[in-house]
């Protein structure tokens, strides 16, 4: 590493938590929690909680799975990876030799947001460490028929691949789901991307991420009005990855259920696209209706009056206001403070009912007012008035904020982990909290092709001749 390269990578310890992780007694404290609700959050804290989950069963830990990812789309079959890993499942990561050019994405191209092996100073991005999660790391030129020869091995010992390289690739390197089924016909093959493999639009240059958000409507519906002087905008976080990578661990699941009672494995195709597709809301309804499109509302919505981000003295506040209830108890409280704020909204006929309020003048009037009481209470000031209340209610908050949410951080959703490599790093926790079979996050990321070795020796019996010789070839 040059020194230049040293100089950037910055040295320092990790700077959480800023303030102590809450205690069992903080949390559950007499004076603010009743001896009943207190009697059932240890129960279920005590089946639930991470600091129990290494030493429980793993729902997958028999499960073998090739994660053949390629490209800036890699990431959509990191995600679904990373799912399987913390369920427990054998996740094997096949990369290019010199490994996955996602290693190296970081904020601005600032190195000083990577990640420093241990052992030989390489370089890794958070985005990519942080999906490399329980997984082992190999290298392979998938390009070559050598190496393909390879991959087919390690098949025979597979229950699930993962590939997304352009559609009829693998097939025509004869990788492909018909010549892998007959060396294992219990393989779950999946293939995930943005279009589809078939149809007028499958999976092309120009047909990938980012155009499948925008293609599908979804970017359309986000964003300000244009009468606002809005345009479309994307997601703030990579939606299609998330989607795509939920979709394909559901899917795979579902598969091996099947196959626990026919015994046979199969395709399938997950698409980012039709993801995006699915979770239109009332879009659908509202087109076939009349041919009508949702229009872009910024933070407010469509059917609900409130149901909007807002700005307050602190930040922006989010505030639900769903149903008749909630509606007037968002007003109740507004009404301690400000009660003429109140009196404007119940002095007004066209309020009352659900549907005569979603109108824009009513969400103009009805916003504007909330603004008005908001505006002098911070984020935290107006949540508390509005729990009092029952009001589905809470700030827009920073990373930081997160990070240091004293919930979160109990819950161990949000903590730090010695890796073997790449010294102690801040991350998500696992999602799967099982009473019997629990996620869990036991190592982030390797360096590239750290398990060559112990890969290629176990499935493949090739011994230190033959590695030496597929690294010279570049091979591995």
């Amino acid at each position: 590493m040059s020194e230049d390269l040293k100089k950037e990578v910055q040295e320092a310890p990790l700077l959480w938590p800023l303030n102590p992780i809450p205690t069992f007694e903080e949390v559950y404290d007499p004076k603010i929690c009743t001896e009943a609700s207190r009697e059932i959050s240890t129960i279920f804290e005590g089946w639930l909680h991470p600091k129990h989950e290494m030493a429980k069963p793993e729902a997958l830990g028999q499960i073998r799975v090739l994660e053949c990812g390629h490209g800036g789309l890699q990431a959509n079959v990191m995600q679904a990876g990373g799912y399987f890993g913390e369920l427990g499942a054998n996740v094997i990561m096949v990369e290019p030799p010199g490994g996955s050019p996602l290693r190296k994405l970081t904020a601005f191209g600032r190195k000083r947001y990577m990640f420093k092996d241990d052992v030989n100073g390489d370089l890794c991005g958070g985005g990519f460490l942080h999906e490399c999660r329980n997984k082992q790391s190999i290298t392979l030129d998938l390009t070559k028929e050598e190496g393909r020869a390879i991959l087919k091995k390690l098949v025979v010992h597979a229950d699930v691949l993962i590939e997304n390289y352009a559609p009829g690739q693998f097939d025509e390197w004869g990788i492909g789901y018909r010549q892998l089924s007959k060396i294992n016909p219990r393989l779950i093959y999946v293939w995930n991307g943005q279009k589809g493999q078939w149809g007028p639009l499958k999976d092309k240059p120009g047909e990938l991420y980012p155009s499948s958000p925008c293609s599908t409507g979804w970017c359309h519906a986000t964003g300000l009005p244009k009468s606002f002087g809005g345009t479309p905008i994307r997601s703030g976080e990579k939606s299609d990855d998330i989607l795509a990578g939920n979709l394909t661990a559901h899917s795979t699941i579902a598969a091996l259920i099947f196959r626990e009672k026919s015994g046979k494995g199969q395709f399938i195709e997950v698409t980012s696209a039709e993801a995006h597709l699915r979770i239109h809301d009332y879009a659908w309804g509202w087109y076939g209706m009349d041919g009508s499109s949702k229009p872009r509302y910024g933070n407010w919505d469509l059917a609900i009056n409130i149901y909007s981000v807002n700005p307050c003295k602190d930040g922006y506040m989010m505030v639900g206001g769903g149903h008749d209830r909630l509606w007037y108890r968002i007003w109740k409280t507004v009404g301690k403070d400000r009660p003429e704020l109140e009196d404007m909204i119940l002095d007004e006929p066209t309020l009352r009912v659900v549907i005569d309020r979603v109108g824009h003048d009513q969400q103009v009037k009805t916003c504007t007012i909330l603004t008005d009481w908001m505006k002098d209470w911070t984020r935290e000031e107006c949540r508390a008035k509005l729990l009092e209340e029952e009001v589905a209610a809470g700030g827009v908050s920073f990373i930081d904020e997160v990070a240091e949410e004293p919930h979160y951080k109990y819950r161990g959703m949000v903590r730090a982990i010695d890796t073997a490599h790449y010294g102690k790093v801040l991350f998500c926790g696992s999602l799967f909290y099982g009473h019997r079979t629990p996620g869990r996050v036991k190592d982030l990321g390797r360096p590239v092709g750290f398990d060559n070795s112990d890969v290629y020796r176990k499935f493949c019996n090739f011994d230190t001749a033959k590695l030496n010789e597929l690294y010279g070839k570049g091979l591995i």
